[in-house]
Parts: structure tokens; sequence; C-alpha cells
């Protein structure tokens, strides 16, 4: 079969080719010489994220590889860029140290773009639950509320703010642990090197999800209280079904 597929969306085709995780997806090629790029998990304003497999460790185990782009070209933005996106990974890596949050296996910068490397968590996501059977019950709701209100009190405690609370982002885990994935930070971080190198005078990027987001972070001014918002937003979807923009009021 010819490779890539003829019959992939026009989504699939600009991240195969225009990616370099995607140029060696479906090749024997492996990254850095140790991963072999299985396949697309998603990808969004930032970048892409595929699953892959470690080959060089025991078991050959699987794991996340994210490609964050960010968008300068100037040599000093690049350099300030660097220097945040390892700042942030070490919070992010200190962060892995709960059970409930993915490790951070590694990091580092290639060609201009930022790599980190996480540990994959088999599950389904909460937006995945709702799709396959419909409505969650208060029962679990509140089990829901409970475990991730005191998740994020932990990662409030190390000062973070995750920035994008929402059901595609918290994974039922096959072990029954809810993990909460895709911090913003180093997102954020990105953002503000890719608006300070440009000419513009309005920043017109934010880290979150509309619907999801409260207002303060349209302003580009996230608190703690941000993700609490984001996290009674994700319940009132678990119970009704419904997209926050589906709402009339």
């Amino acid at each position: 079969m010819p490779f890539p597929p003829p019959n992939l969306s026009k989504f699939h085709n600009d991240v195969l080719h225009n990616t370099l995780l995607g140029k060696l997806f479906g090749t024997k090629k492996l990254f850095r010489d140790r991963y072999l790029i299985l396949r697309l998990l998603g990808r969004g304003g930032f970048g892409v994220t595929f699953l892959a497999r470690d080959l060089t460790l025991p078991g050959k185990p699987f794991c996340v590889i994210k490609q964050l782009c960010p968008r300068v070209s100037e040599q000093k933005a690049l350099d300030t860029a660097r220097l945040r996106f390892k700042r942030e990974a070490k919070i992010l890596s200190a962060l892995g140290n709960h059970s409930r949050i993915p490790m951070l296996l590694d990091y580092f910068v290639m060609e201009g773009d930022f790599y980190l490397i996480q540990e994959y968590v088999r599950g389904a996501t909460l937006a995945r639950l709702v799709r396959r059977q419909g409505c969650q019950s208060e029962v679990i709701v509140k089990r829901v509320l409970r475990e991730t209100l005191e998740l994020l009190d932990y990662v409030h405690s190390q000062g973070v703010i995750h920035r994008d609370v929402k059901p595609q982002n918290i994974i039922l885990a096959q072990d029954r642990r809810l993990v909460l994935i895709d911090f913003g930070a180093v997102k954020e971080q990105l953002i503000q090197i890719e608006e300070s190198s440009s000419c513009k005078g309005v920043t017109t990027h934010f880290v979150g999800t509309v619907g999801f987001a409260p207002p303060e972070q349209f302003s580009l001014r996230p608190v703690y209280a941000s993700d609490l918002y984001a996290l009674g937003v994700t319940c009132l979807y678990l119970l009704t079904g419904k997209a926050p923009l589906d709402f009339k009021t």
C-alpha cells in the first residue's frame, strides 16, 4: 500500500508532510535513534502529538511525543523561547512525580522546535466516555469533581495554573485513576515569545478552550480560580452531554 494512504484527510496530510514526526510516521526510521512513531494523537495551534514506542528500553514501552513549533525566526526570540521552555519543562517534570499526572521522561530543542516526551496513559478521556455512554451519573461526576479538585490543589500548591481543564484533558485510566494531561504552561510561554517578537500591538492568542476558559483567561490573566471555573463547566458537560456553547444562556 502506498504511503501515505490516498484517503487521508487534509488535516492528516498536513501533519504528515509538514512536521518531522509526521514524516517519520509509517517508516522504520527512528526519531533520535530510539523512538518509533506509531500514530497521530492530535494537533493544535502549537504543534502535534504522536504515540511512539521507546525501542531502547526493556519492554519497548509506549510514550507520547509532543512537537511544539514556535512561530518565530529571530535568533534572540528563539534563545528566549529555549530558556523559557526549559524552565517550564522542569516544572512539568516536578509535577509528574504525582501519580495522576503523566511523567515527563525527556525534553529537548531540535532544529528550532521543542519536544516533550511523556508517559503514555492507557484509558479514555471523559469526553470519549460521554460520546460512548452518554450523560454520566451524579455519583461519577461527584467523584470527578472531588478527585480533580484534590489534584488541582496539588498543582496550584506548586505555583502552576493548568490553563486548559476540560473533558478531553482528563483521562480515566485503565487502573481507574483520573489523570490530568496537557498542561498549558509551556504553550503560554511560547505564545508570549511569538507575540513579543512580532510587530502586533494587540495579543491575539490565549491558552485554553472557548467555553471552558473563564473571561480573565481571554485577557491573558489566568488565576488559580480559572482552573476551578473550567472544572465546573466540565462537570456540567458530564451531567448534560452538552458542550458549553450549546447552552443558550
